[in-house]
Formats: C-alpha cells, sequence, structure tokens
C-alpha cells in the first residue's frame, strides 16, 4: 500500500531524513515513533505530498507521487500537527468547504457529513461555530476534514497533542474505530498512545529509523541481548572499567553514576547471545573485588525506546 523508499531531506546543510526506507500494507495501523525532531513530520509532510523530498521514492498503492501527485493525494488523509480549522464558520459550513475542496459532488456533501459526523461523533454540535468548540471537539473535527473524501489512508501527526487525559482515550478509540478500514500512520513521541493504538511500531531517531516491528517484538529484543550491571565496593586500584573491558564476551563498558560514595558500578554491554556475568564473577574473584550486586537489566519497550533514542 505504501512504499517509501531511501528517502532523505536536506534543510541547507542540515539532513533531516537519513535514507528512511519501510513499506506498510494495507490495514496495518502503524505508529512512527520518535522523540521531537526526530524527523517524524518532515517524513509525513513528503508522503502527504506536502513537501518535496531531496532525494528517494513514495509509491501510494502502486503510484509513484511525484509522478502521480493529484492521484496519490487522493487516496490521503492527513491531519497535521496542527489542523487548520476556521473559528468564524460553523462545523457543517468548515466540513462543506472542506468537502467542495476535495472535489466531491454537490449532491453527495450533504450525506457525506452526515455520515463522517457520526463516525467522529460531532452529530450534536454541527451548527456550533467551531471557535467554540472544546479542544477535544476541535480535535474530532480536524479528523473528520481528514476522513471526508473517505481515504484509504489515514496519516495522523500528533492526534492527541494537548487534549487532557479523557479526550486522549476518546481520540485513541475513534482512531482504532476508523482504522478498522484503512491504512493508517500515526505519527507521535508518545510511546503509550502508539503502543496502545498501534499494530506495529517504526522508532525513527536523528533522521534514521532505529528499530521496526511489533509491540511484542520490540521488547524481546530488549531482552534478547540484556545489559549487565555491576556493583562493587570500591577498591583501592583505579582502572575497574578497563579490567571489565578485558572479560571474554564484554563489547562496552560504561560506568554509571552511584549515590553510594563507597561503591562503584558499571553496565556492561555483552556480545550478541553471550552471558557474562561467569566472566565477571571469575575476573572480579581474581582481582579480589568485593561485589555488591551481579545482574542482568531485562528492559520493557519504554527502556528500549530510551535507549534507541540515546544512542542512534
Amino acid at each position: 500500500m505504501i512504499e517509501i523508499r531511501n528517502l532523505r531531506k536536506f534543510y541547507g546543510d542540515f539532513e533531516a531524513l537519513k535514507g528512511v526506507s519501510f513499506s506498510i500494507k494495507k490495514g496495518e495501523i502503524v505508529g512512527f515513533l520518535g522523540p521531537n525532531g526526530a524527523g517524524k513530520t518532515t517524513c509525513m509532510k513528503i508522503v502527504t505530498g506536502y513537501m518535496a523530498a531531496t532525494d528517494g521514492q513514495v509509491v501510494i498503492d502502486g503510484l509513484d507521487t511525484d509522478e502521480h501527485p493529484v492521484a496519490t493525494r487522493a487516496k490521503i488523509g492527513y491531519l497535521p500537527e496542527n489542523a487548520p480549522l476556521y473559528p468564524d464558520m460553523n462545523v457543517y459550513e468548515y466540513l462543506a468547504y472542506v468537502a467542495e475542496v476535495r472535489g466531491i459532488p454537490g449532491a453527495r456533501i450533504e450525506g457525506r457529513i452526515a455520515s463522517i459526523a457520526r463516525t467522529c461523533g460531532l452529530t450534536e454540535v454541527l451548527h456550533r461555530d467551531v471557535g467554540e468548540l472544546s479542544k477535544g471537539f476541535r480535535q474530532r473535527l480536524a479528523l473528520a476534514q481528514a476522513m471526508i473524501h473517505d481515504p484509504e489512508i489515514l496519516i495522523l501527526d500528533e492526534p492527541t497533542n494537548g487534549l487532557d487525559p479523557n479526550q486522549i482515550v476518546e481520540i485513541r478509540n475513534l482512531i482504532k474505530e476508523v482504522g478498522r478500514q484503512r491504512t493508517v500512520i500515526l505519527s507521535s513521541h508518545n510511546l503509550p498512545e502508539v503502543v496502545q493504538t498501534c499494530d506495529r511500531v517504526i522508532i525513527v531517531h536523528r533522521g534514521a529509523i532505529v528499530a521496526d516491528g511489533t509491540p511484542d517484538e520490540l521488547e524481546k529484543r530488549g531482552q534478547s541481548n540484556p545489559r549487565v550491571i555491576v556493583k562493587l565496593k570500591k577498591p583501592a586500584e583505579n582502572g575497574v572499567g578497563k579490567r571489565l573491558a578485558e572479560v571474554p564476551g564484554v563489547k562496552d563498558v560504561v560506568s554509571v553514576l552511584e549515590p553510594a560514595k563507597d561503591v562503584l558500578a558499571f553496565e556492561l554491554e555483552a556480545e550478541p547471545g553471550t552471558d557474562v556475568r561467569e566472566a565477571v564473577f571469575q575476573a572480579a574473584v581474581q582481582a579480589g573485588w568485593s561485589l555488591q550486586e551481579l545482574r542482568r537489566d531485562v528492559i520493557d519497550l519504554e527502556a528500549l525506546f530510551g535507549r534507541l533514542t540515546r544512542e542512534a
């Protein structure tokens, strides 16, 4: 349904996207997850045709977006982070205006507005001014304008940004409901929102994809090669980190800040598939160190996200 191939984008000398590639099948709800400034919005703007890429290709349902801009845009409904709502219009007028811009025949506009109002829970506010709506209703209206032409693909950029907890749940459930019949890309920096809404998660950081899979697959990734936490009573000699780095199977050693002044703490990264705890224990015995703690640091999805977006 969607093919992103080696997408690159420069703003002057700054490379915002560094060869991003991924594909999304029809009917998937995919979370495009990353911290602020990771390149999410830039990628979404290029996919929707709002912005041109420096290099790369976007294919929508077999059509190149550069070669078929009108046909591919017709297949997409876009909810930007700050949707352009007009406060002086009432809800019906605004949706009628968007429907006309989208090329919906005049005879069908009234029925289409009634249908999308039911779907998005707007029927009771159709004749209220947009400027009088609560934040939650404005976001429902923004989603309705993205869906007014019944697109096959929905691209949602930070759809729950600024909402209160109850409103977030309402919009999240609405996205799940409309996503049953569409392909959805949900761009967000909010991990719980993505995990609870999406079938698959793509994590992007500094313009590059650092992980791609279902939430369960990504969590297993964090558990497959966990780091080892080592704490020991501060010995008289220096160079403990260097000696730990010489332990067979240890790939990297990072000193960790420890509140106790007489304790040294380290985080060890092992070679894939290697459990270095026994070797670390033997090294400690040989060196005469007093071990306070030696354990594998199995991480959850939230910790994996934090690690990937710090290190990549």
